[in-house]
């Protein structure tokens, strides 16, 4: 029992310093130019690792792909590209998702 809290305590350390080390450290001086044009991209990069897993092994279906869930990606990338809007994709593939289990099942 007692390795659960070293454990949680030591990731919760770790997690402390090196949130701390970029936002403590370096948080009140202006970032470069070059780091500012490449902290842009970070949203861009951190959705689709969130996603992917989601889309491509869902756990509702047991890991197993799913039709209804790529055809509902491939929505939301296709209205999101087409509008240039977050909302609209996550609209059309919440659509597109509920239409497809609707119809398949």
């Amino acid at each position: 029992m007692s390795q659960i809290w070293i454990v949680i305590l030591g990731l919760g350390l770790t997690t402390f310093l090196l949130r701390f080390s970029f936002l403590g450290l370096i948080g009140d001086r202006e970032l470069p130019a070059w780091a500012l044009r490449l902290l842009r991209y970070v949203p861009v990069a951190v959705m689709p690792g969130l996603v992917a897993p989601l889309v491509v092994w869902p756990a509702a279906t047991g890991g197993e792909a799913d039709p209804a869930r790529l055809v509902a990606a491939a929505v939301a990338l296709g209205v999101g590209a087409w509008t240039r809007s977050v909302l609209g994709a996550i609209l059309g593939g919440m659509g597109a998702l509920y239409l497809m289990l609707w119809t398949i099942g």
